[in-house]
């Protein structure tokens, strides 16, 4: 499996917003995201980070 967990930067704190994460696609200032299981949502914000190796999506509000 090639999904990842998105996590919300929040200070120095990261909230666990979705898992399964399968579609990732930025648009105007928000993150449009969807897991395996056809769950979605708008995230405001942008992506700070993606790393595949650990399955990890970091999205900022910044």
């Amino acid at each position: 499996m090639c999904e990842a967990n998105a996590y919300l930067l929040k200070g120095d704190q990261q909230e666990l917003i979705m898992e399964s994460v399968d579609i990732l696609r930025p648009e105007e200032g928000k993150v449009y995201i969807q897991d395996i299981f056809g769950g979605q949502r708008w995230v405001e914000g942008r992506i700070k980070e993606m790393n595949l190796v650990q399955h990890r999506i970091l999205l900022t509000q910044d």
